[in-house]
């Protein structure tokens, strides 16, 4: 993806088997220096030739752990914590829709983008990720939202969607022609999503002047808010009194003081059983396979819930939260590089932090209660926040690590994995929490998230991704694209984002089942392109 620089790890394949772990152990490009494995080495050199097959269902079993961790960590920590901080800060839910938490819908995307871009041989991942995501998301999501709850979408809100995320695809398209992006255009693409959330809040403020200037009754009348467009979670922020009334009702008789150990072991449970009574045997089995996952993840990432009386202070494990948190950013971070530090060629680095975190932790427990949280416990959050962003990342850099890997195995391209495989770990998660806010009888919510997150995604993915390696080497980068398969990518999504500019206008802005069926056909006949086009059988005469 990056001109000048040959991938010469997907040459293994061209050597025989008994040549190809010395190969792999030899060749500089297959170090994967940002990930904890190096996923070639344990399908060439730790397993048998014969058993390299074994070693690709093991990294796709792993792949699928990956990205379940991605969405726990998204959804259970990341964006709580998110959403907390938006609360201290008392943003209005326009401008923490399509920031904080757009961020957190968002954040596998991103920093799967930023991984992927952090390396010449992977930048393909990110591109065909991002484009892949935003064709599946806007014909195989909103086609499905479409044929669950046909529905008239909200004019002015689609419409600027629409448009902005044209905007941004066309963009891209001209820096892959191009072949350079620089310092100014990278920005660029960080300051277009500055004029989406302030177009954003603009309109939220001028519907909302309409609103309380017409009479009542006519106000009774009165459509979805405009900045429900922003995301699907924008509506967390607003059910505090729910949440509330839901926990009153199975709120004791009697107070009761639990001790110490109590208030661990509950905090420490992510079953909740009224839930669990209600939810399908499918539901229960999968929730038992996550619950160890959960349990590591609740004992290292602290949760700040603002719709809770005690903002979900839990003494014990906030404690501990200052021990296990900065030791899990530590090991973390740049794939574990600091792990094994040494401070001037002695004392271990994790155990200075170790030691810091006892001091803190000493010092919390002896100076708060168990049942009322201290005035700075919202600092838990902003570290929650952090402990999750580091898990995001080093989760997602062993994702494009481990599709690096297929794609050599495999002989299929970045590109094609990047609009396949991680396009749709990525979306999966939207794409139910969509179709089920469809489902519940909130279609325009469900569509407006579908275009909010992938504009943030777009503009996020490439202008961090891109600004990072811009910083960090000092020059413009070069871009060759992929061959076919890259236009093929690129004209397939703008042709989808002109059809629903055109196509939904004439149809008065309603979203039948038919609209739905065409769609979902669409992504049909592109994957099949894509894929006739990646295994040769169509090419540029």
């Amino acid at each position: 993806m990056f001109q000048g620089n040959a991938d010469e790890c997907d040459l293994v394949m061209n050597r025989s088997a008994a040549d190809r772990c010395a190969f792999v152990k030899n060749t500089p490009d297959c170090n994967m220096e940002d990930s904890f494995i190096n996923y070639l080495r344990l399908a060439f050199c730790l397993l048998p030739p014969n058993l390299t097959p074994l070693a690709i269902i093991f990294c796709m079993i792993w792949l699928l752990f990956l990205f379940v961790v991605l969405g726990i960590t998204a959804s259970k920590f990341f964006c709580p914590n998110l959403s907390a901080i938006s609360t201290s800060l008392r943003l209005t839910h326009n401008v923490a829709g399509v920031t904080f938490l757009a961020f957190g819908n968002g954040a596998p995307d991103v920093f799967s983008a930023m991984a992927a871009f952090s390396h010449p041989h992977t930048a393909g991942l990110a591109v065909g990720a991002l484009f892949g995501a935003g064709i599946f998301v806007t014909t195989v999501v909103a086609g499905g939202v479409s044929l669950i709850k046909p529905f008239t979408v909200a004019s002015r809100p689609f419409l600027r969607d629409v448009v902005f995320y044209m905007a941004a695809v066309f963009w891209t398209f001209v820096i892959l022609y191009k072949g350079t992006i620089s310092l100014a255009e990278t920005v660029g693409y960080l300051g277009l999503y500055v004029v989406y959330v302030l177009t954003v809040i603009i309109s939220a403020y001028i519907y909302n002047r309409q609103k309380h200037s017409v009479p009542r009754a006519a106000e009774s009348d009165a459509h979805v808010p405009e900045f429900e467009s922003s995301d699907s979670d924008t509506e967390v922020l607003s059910n505090g009194s729910i949440q509330q009334d839901y926990e009153a009702e199975y709120r004791p008789l009697l107070p009761y003081s639990e001790s110490t150990g109590m208030i661990l072991l509950s905090a420490l449970n992510p079953v909740d059983n009224r839930k669990w009574r209600r939810k399908s045997w499918i539901w229960r089995v999968f929730k038992v396979l996550k619950t160890p996952l959960e349990v590591l993840l609740l004992l290292c990432i602290p949760i700040v819930d603002p719709d809770k009386e005690d903002r979900n202070w839990r003494r014990p494990l906030n404690c501990i939260h200052l021990i296990t948190a900065p030791l899990v950013c530590l090991l973390t971070f740049q794939s574990g590089t600091y792990g094994s530090y040494l401070i001037q060629g002695d004392f271990p680095l994790w155990l200075l932090i170790l030691l810091l975190g006892l001091f803190l932790s000493a010092i919390v427990f002896c100076t708060t209660s168990n049942d009322s949280p201290p005035s700075y416990h919202p600092l838990f959050a902003l570290l929650g926040f952090m402990v999750s962003a580091m898990l995001i990342s080093a989760a997602a850099s062993e994702v494009v690590s481990v599709l690096h890997m297929l794609g050599v195995v495999l002989s299929l391209s970045n590109t094609v994995l990047g609009l396949t495989l991680l396009a749709w770990g990525n979306s999966i998660g939207d794409s139910f929490s969509d179709i089920t806010l469809a489902r519940q009888g909130y279609p325009r919510m469900a569509i407006s998230a579908c275009f909010g997150g992938i504009i943030f995604n777009m503009l996020f993915g490439v202008g961090l991704g891109c600004l990072v390696q811009i910083l960090r080497n000092h020059e413009e980068i070069q871009f060759e694209p992929q061959g076919l398969l890259t236009w093929i990518l690129a004209g397939a999504l703008g042709l989808s984002l002109v059809l629903s500019f055109v196509i939904v206008p004439l149809c008065q802005f309603h979203l039948s089942r038919i609209y739905g069926i065409f769609l979902l056909v669409f992504y049909i006949v592109f994957l099949v392109i894509a894929l006739l086009t990646e295994f040769g059988m169509i090419r540029v005469v």
